[in-house]
């Protein structure tokens, strides 16, 4: 049929590629992305330069730039393989044996390969760069496409002020954020297959979907300090869901939409960023049953802090909270659940870390609330300028970690929780 209205037609084009692209690189978000060394590669820089502790997610500015611009600095230099991959190991120690046990897993002491990741991770282009991650998962033997973020950035200007534009097509609300204080990006960094977590009731947009959604959002950075993104995000149907390994989920997204504004500044020896996110959705329960469809209002409120000094003494302080509302679309009964995260970090030239946090999550339903802190030690031998490292310590990154969650409340209750107290030794490494 030919379009009533050809000028609209064509301005819809685009989007309607964009959607379709965007649907094709969605997939599973077991765990957040990560710092790989074919980025390291590709710009000539340390995994330092860009990563607090020289290894994980966690940013500093100079690695905030970098995905912003799309994944697209580089050397110069050819020959650059925007190919990466990770393993990560584990043993899991909880206080109280678990019954039952975990599926694939033993009731307590469980040595687990948590996940091996393929990305293709880097520069597609001048203005083009993807972070795309496929994972095997080690505990139930699947392998599914994981965080994905493929970006397009552009240098520009605006009211006579330097500004990046750029769009993100990416398959979790916030995986595309460059704060180290959003929800998918919170700390821990690391967490274990065989533990509890911060227990089974999350908001929405921190992961409530599970990666099952493909969005696409348009975003402004301005002045190097004003961060402005609008997005939406649609559900992926069952037949895709079940060829990417995710099962099927009988949930479908609505009208929806992602917005996010950050302030952000880089003084050199420190750095910081506050700002308010949130995602408005309606969420059909069962689409294969005609019914009014569940209304979500997520809105949260996020701040981080660095000392960079002279890199040899790091400190981080990264919170955010999360207020959501629920509305039941059959009923009109409405619902809130509240997340709340602050920790603290502190490394030692890059190499020796110690974090602390504590996670809160609460709301209508007394169930829902679980409330505990985390400690963690870890060392990262490598990725950061030094003599003593050797030449092929750019190809390879590694973290040891130790890690001890305590919990005062677990699915609403007090007594009991510490049974839930979990110890977790992991080995990470990068190449």
């Amino acid at each position: 049929m030919t379009p009533s209205n050809p000028a609209k037609s064509a301005w819809r084009r685009p989007w309607h590629l964009m959607w379709t692209c965007s649907a094709l690189l969605a997939g599973l978000a077991s765990a957040p992305a990560q710092a790989v060394p074919s980025y390291a590669r590709q710009t000539g820089m340390d995994c330092s330069g860009c990563h607090v502790g020289a290894f994980g997610p966690q940013l500093t500015p100079a690695g905030v730039m970098f995905k912003i611009g799309g994944y697209t600095d580089t050397d110069g230099k050819a020959g650059k393989v925007p190919l990466s991959g990770m393993v990560v190991g584990s043993w899991t120690r909880t206080k109280a044996d678990q019954d039952p046990a975990p599926d694939h897993l033993k009731a307590n002491n469980n040595f687990t390969l948590d996940e091996a990741s393929l990305f293709i991770a880097g520069r597609l282009g001048e203005q083009v760069g993807t972070f795309v991650q496929i994972t095997h998962n080690g505990v139930d033997h699947s392998t599914a496409l994981d965080q994905t973020d493929v970006r397009w950035a552009h240098q520009g200007s605006l009211a006579g002020r330097p500004t990046i534009f750029g769009v993100s097509v990416n398959n979790n609300p916030t995986v595309q954020d460059p704060f180290n204080s959003s929800p998918i990006w919170s700390f821990p960094f690391a967490g274990s297959p065989a533990g509890f977590g911060a227990g089974e009731a999350a908001t929405l947009i921190n992961g409530g979907l599970e990666g099952r959604v493909t969005g696409a959002s348009a975003y402004a950075f301005w002045d190097k300090a004003l961060y402005a993104e609008l997005g939406s995000y649609r559900s992926l149907s069952p037949t895709l869901q079940r060829k990417l390994g995710l099962g099927e989920d009988a949930q479908r997204l609505g009208g929806n939409a992602y917005w996010r504004l950050a302030w952000f500044r880089d003084m050199k020896s420190q750095a910081f960023n506050a700002g308010v996110f949130g995602w408005n959705a309606r969420l059909e329960p069962d689409r294969s049953v005609s019914a009014p469809r569940d209304r979500y209002n997520d809105i949260g409120i996020d701040g981080s802090w660095q000392y960079l000094g002279t890199r040899e003494h790091l400190v981080t302080v990264n919170g955010s909270y999360v207020r959501e509302r629920k509305t039941e679309g059959s009923s009109g009964d409405a619902s809130r659940l509240n997340e709340a995260r602050l920790n603290a970090s502190y490394h030692y030239q890059q190499t020796w870390g110690l974090s602390g946090g504590w996670f809160s999550t609460r709301g209508s339903d007394a169930a829902a609330r679980t409330q505990g802190t985390l400690l963690q030690a870890d060392w990262t031998p490598w990725g950061k300028d030094s003599d003593s490292a050797p030449s092929w310590a750019s190809l390879v990154g590694v973290r040891l970690g130790a890690q001890y969650t305590r919990y005062s409340t677990f699915a609403g209750a007090s007594v009991g929780a510490s049974d839930h107290n979990t110890a977790f030794v992991f080995a990470w490494t990068a190449f």
